[in-house]
């Protein structure tokens, strides 16, 4: 099966959708008017239900099929929220917001997911029920978390659940998986120092915040290069060194580092927990400084399940003739809470030769959208076959 005729046929409607989408970027939880659009357009589909306030702004669309011998349901996710950037693209849909942009093509995913919406409520050529799931808040707030506490499973009776992201470099319309861990575990830290403040010209006299931060900056580099296997991966990365000192003739009291921790693997996320403590602590220690660390652990390792893994590929295969074995990847992605709580799979889909996602120039690839909905679909009407 290649690209559904029909998403071709919606393509400019689709489009339509994501340039509106786009215009209007919305952070966070508070996307009230993306989740106001959702619920609209499902509701002019003809879904059977239509669910709106689930984590605060997520929309849920219920689906039947044309029977129910299978008693079996899927759920299909898209993110809605985008990000504090200002963007640079030039396109006439481009923000409104100041200072907010859809820099990672959630415009995008949610576009396609209404559109495979529309096509399966039309057709409803499958057995067992459809969920479509708009989230908010992926983009650092842990929005699936949320709508999972809050019961999405359950509540809908979900069995599996498949999700999607573009991705920059790739061609458009291809697709890329991999089973097992994927995305990385994203922690985040604050590491304060405190030494002894005092007059630059009189160093002997203070204990150098600044020379102790930089000194733990330094060690924690070991963590990747000579505490953890080299075989695994980490990526501990120190992203902001702030002191308490705005003038050129004072040695700070204080320095605030943050940075973040990427893994992909339980026991090596406690490790690079544990040695990240233990390392700013005792080289604060041996300057005669104190450190204080609050590590936050964020996003778990996304993991896809091996056989919804497989059956994903294979309806890859089926609508581009061809799916690649995706690089492992270090960013986070908080559909990890959703496979946590049943099996199913994240595939990336191409976006072409575009700027990188989180970058102000960058843009979804309308190209994408009816290789993205008909991937969608099929996954339904695959795993759900009406027999007979």
């Amino acid at each position: 099966m290649p690209i559904k005729n029909r998403f071709a046929e919606l393509l400019p409607e689709i489009t339509e959708w994501r340039h509106d989408i786009h215009a209007h970027p919305e952070l966070l939880f508070d996307t009230h008017r993306t989740a106001a659009l959702v619920a609209e357009k499902l509701r002019e589909f003809g879904c059977d239900e239509v669910v709106t306030g689930i984590a605060k702004n997520g929309v849920v669309g219920v689906i039947r099929g044309r029977t129910n011998r299978s008693g079996r349901t899927i759920g299909l996710r898209a993110d809605m929220d985008a990000l504090p950037i200002n963007e640079e693209t030039g396109v006439e849909y481009a923000s409104q917001t100041p200072g907010v942009m859809h820099a990672c093509g959630h415009d995008g995913h949610t576009a396609m997911l209404l559109g495979a919406a529309k096509y399966l409520a039309e057709t409803r050529n499958f057995d067992g029920t459809a969920v479509v799931i708009f989230q908010p808040a992926e983009e650092g707030g842990g929005g699936g978390k949320v709508m999972c506490d809050e019961g999405l499973m359950e509540r809908f009776g979900i069995d599996e659940v498949y999700g999607m992201h573009n991705w920059p470099g790739r061609p458009v319309g291809s697709f890329a998986i991999r089973p097992g861990p994927f995305f990385a575990a994203a922690d985040q830290f604050e590491i304060e120092i405190e030494g002894k403040g005092g007059h630059a010209a009189k160093p002997h006299e203070a204990v150098d915040s600044t020379v102790v931060a930089a000194h733990v900056v330094i060690a924690l580099q070991t963590i990747a290069s000579r505490n953890v296997d080299p075989v695994k991966q980490v990526v501990v990365s120190v992203t902001s060194f702030e002191t308490s000192s705005t003038t050129h003739n004072v040695i700070p009291q204080k320095v605030l580092l943050k940075g973040t921790v990427r893994t992909l693997d339980a026991e090596v996320r406690d490790l690079a927990e544990a040695r990240l403590k233990a390392l700013a602590e005792g080289t604060a220690a041996a300057f005669g400084a104190v450190a204080r660390v609050n590590y936050m652990r964020g996003y778990p390792v996304m993991v896809n399940s091996e056989a919804e893994t497989a059956f994903a590929a294979e309806v890859a295969r089926k609508v581009s003739g061809d799916c690649e074995e995706a690089p492992l990847v270090m960013g986070g992605e908080d559909f990890a809470y959703m496979l946590e709580k049943r099996p199913g799979a994240y595939i990336l889909v191409g976006n072409g030769d575009t700027a990188s996602v989180h970058h102000p120039r960058y843009n979804f690839n309308d190209e994408v959208i009816p290789a993205g909905c008909s991937w969608f679909a099929e996954i339904v009407e695959s795993r759900l076959p009406v027999s007979g």
